[in-house]
């Protein structure tokens, strides 16, 4: 039994007919024919039903089959890890994303890991922070971009960017004429939180511990938002719903250019820094990369470290 005569079978179940199954496989369909004879020889069954009109596969060719079929697959496997060895950086890369950061930062990184390794396509998982971390545990993901502090797995780190928070608040809101806020302006807001589950979250409470009372079980706005992501709480700021912290990344760059206000919700929404006299810099989070230091492609990860880097990233902070 060779790969040729399974890739022959499984190429006569897809064509149902001998001489297309050989146009396929660039052979003379006599060629192809005596090969699958052979194998048929070998197993002692008959794989497929042969008529004048069509070719049929029979039940127990099926499962043959679908067993050829992956037999091809895994072949193809071991070529692509011999080749991975040559070229690190051929090959997709599996990266997860956290929900705060995947719809801000990736086209960007998308568009520039295909200009700078477009041998190395990017798959990618957008997931929370815990669900993230097991993938990469299981092997299920290469690498994950990340934001600090999450549980130590042993994981190989690398620090991006710190990202600041900023405040957004409804464009109608007396703070909105600030050109800055303070957490303290903020305390006798009403906050909006993402659901329990996104780090942001914690994020958001570390900066206002005194929003932590939105975590508890009380009825009210915060339940309305278990489980809400970033753009959806900023389109409920924009109702005048209330107030809540947003990275930076994530503000849209008009909001912040002083053009004229457009038809949408992002012209309902004023986006301010925090600037605390007591605090020498503002609240941030320190975005990272990570992977399992078992994984060899470190090749692949300095790839996708230079297509983060070569991304616009407005009002971060990058780290080396």
């Amino acid at each position: 039994m060779t790969l040729t005569e399974l890739k022959y079978i499984v190429a006569v179940a897809r064509e149902k007919h001998f001489g297309k199954a050989a146009e396929a496989c660039f052979v003379s369909q006599p060629t192809l024919s005596v090969a699958i004879r052979k194998l048929e020889d070998e197993l002692e069954v008959k794989l497929f039903e042969r008529s004048a009109s069509e070719v049929s596969v029979t039940p127990l060719g099926e499962e043959i089959v679908r067993q050829a079929q992956s037999v091809l697959e895994q072949a193809a496997a071991i070529k692509d890890i011999a080749k991975r060895g040559k070229d690190p950086l051929a090959g997709p890369l599996k990266l997860g994303v956290i929900y705060t950061i995947g719809p801000y930062l990736l086209p960007d990184l998308v568009r520039n890991a295909i200009r700078l390794s477009p041998q190395m396509p990017l798959m990618l998982q957008e997931n929370f922070t815990v669900k993230l971390l097991e993938m990469l545990r299981t092997g299920e993901i290469d690498c994950a971009i990340l934001a600090e502090p999450f549980p130590d797995a042993g994981l190989a780190i690398a620090p991006l960017y710190d990202e600041p928070f900023m405040a957004a608040l409804p464009s109608h809101h007396p703070l909105a004429a600030q050109k800055s806020v303070t957490s303290g302006e903020l305390k006798s807001e009403t906050m909006l939180l993402l659901g329990t589950g996104h780090c942001f979250r914690d994020h958001v409470l570390e900066v206002c511990p005194e929003f932590a009372r939105f975590a508890s079980n009380a009825e009210g706005i915060r339940r309305s938002f278990e489980g809400s992501s970033l753009e959806t709480i900023k389109h409920m700021v924009a109702a005048g719903m209330g107030v809540t912290l947003v990275p930076r990344l994530s503000v849209p760059k008009e909001a912040l250019a002083g053009r004229k206000r457009r038809k949408d919700e992002d012209a309902f929404v004023k986006y301010l820094p925090i600037v605390d006299a007591q605090a020498a810099a503002p609240p941030t989070r320190r975005v990272v990369l990570a992977w399992r230091r078992s994984f060899t492609r470190y090749e692949a990860i300095a790839a996708l470290r230079n297509a983060v880097y070569a991304c616009e990233l407005p009002g971060v902070a990058r780290l080396s």
